[in-house]
C-alpha cells in the first residue's frame, strides 16, 4: 500500500519503519540524491526510483525490520545499475538505509517535505478548478484567489489558500516574493486590472517570478494597448507570458489547458 507523506508520518508515530534514501549517485541513475521512500512491512512512501532497484531496496528494508536495530540505525548499500541488477541505467546507485520511528517523525517532515514555490492563482473558474487539482502534487504553495463568494470547493490540499479579494487586484500587494502568478479570472476587465497591478508591482518591486495570463494572441494585443496607454513601457509588457502552456499542446479542455501550464511552470528556474 501507497501512502502519501503525512499519512506516513501519521503512521510512523505508531509503527517503526526504514527510511530509504539517495545517499550518492554516480552516472546515469533515475532519481536525485535527497529520494526518499520509507517502507513499512505491509505499506510504501516515496520511491527512489522504481525497478529492480525499487525492489531491492524494499526487500533489504524489510530484512532490516526484521532484524530490529535499535532506531537510529543505519547502512549504505552501493548498487551498480546494469544487467545483474536487470536495468540498463549504466549508474550507480548508493542508498542509505536507517531505522526510524515515532522519535524521528518531526525531524522527517522538516526533511522529507519538498520545498513549495509560492504561487498565486487569480480565477475560479474552470481551468483555475482543473489547475489546483493538477497542481496539488507538485511543489508550489498555492493561494487561489477570485472575487466572487462561494467559488472555492471543499477539501483543498494543505498548501492551497482559498482568498477572497474585491477588488481582486488588490491581492497582489501581499503576494510573496517570488510568486508565480496565473490570471484567468472570469473576466478581461478583471485580468486586465490584475495584469496591470502585477506590472505596478514589478516597477516598484521586481521580485513576480512569473506573469502569465490566459487568452489568444489577440487578447494579448488588445491588452498591450490598454497597458501601453496605462503608462507601461514596452520592455515591462514583456514580463507577461500570454499565451500560456507549454507550446504545442492544443487541446482547449480544462484540463489540457492544466497540464501544459503545469509544465511551463515546473520548467521555469
Amino acid at each position: 500500500m501507497l501512502v502519501s507523506l503525512p499519512d506516513a508520518l501519521v503512521r510512523l508515530a505508531r509503527q517503526d519503519a526504514v527510511l530509504v534514501q539517495v545517499a550518492a549517485t554516480e552516472g546515469s541513475v533515475p532519481r536525485e540524491v535527497g529520494a526518499w521512500m520509507l517502507v513499512w512491512p505491509d505499506g510504501l512512501a516515496g520511491t527512489v526510483g522504481g525497478g529492480q532497484l525499487e525492489l531491492q531496496a524494499i526487500a533489504q528494508a524489510r530484512a532490516l525490520l526484521v532484524q530490529a536495530p535499535p532506531p537510529g540505525h543505519e547502512m549504505v548499500h552501493r548498487y551498480p545499475l546494469g544487467p545483474s541488477l536487470g536495468q540498463c541505467c549504466g549508474g550507480v546507485v548508493h542508498l542509505r538505509f536507517q531505522r526510524v520511528g515515532a522519535a524521528h517523525a518531526g525531524a522527517l517532515a522538516e526533511r522529507l517535505m519538498p520545498a513549495r514555490a509560492p504561487l498565486a492563482l487569480f480565477g475560479g473558474g474552470h481551468v483555475g478548478h482543473a489547475l489546483v487539482q493538477v497542481l496539488a502534487p507538485l511543489p508550489f504553495d498555492i493561494t487561489w484567489i477570485d472575487s466572487r463568494d462561494g467559488i472555492f470547493p471543499e477539501g483543498v490540499a494543505p498548501h492551497v489558500r482559498c482568498e477572497h479579494s474585491d477588488p481582486v487586484q488588490a491581492a497582489v500587494a501581499d503576494l510573496a516574493p517570488g510568486s508565480r502568478v496565473l490570471v484567468m479570472s472570469f473576466s478581461h476587465a478583471e485580468d486586465l486590472d490584475i495584469v496591470a497591478a502585477c506590472l505596478r508591482r514589478q516597477r516598484e518591486r521586481g521580485d513576480l517570478a512569473f506573469i502569465g495570463l490566459i487568452g489568444s494572441k489577440t487578447k494579448w494585443a488588445t491588452f498591450r494597448h490598454r497597458l501601453a496607454d496605462r503608462g507601461y513601457t514596452q520592455a515591462e509588457l514583456a514580463q507577461v507570458t500570454c499565451p500560456i502552456g507549454l507550446p504545442g499542446i492544443t487541446g482547449k479542455q480544462p484540463q489540457v489547458i492544466a497540464v501544459a501550464v503545469a509544465a511551463q511552470l515546473l520548467q521555469l528556474p
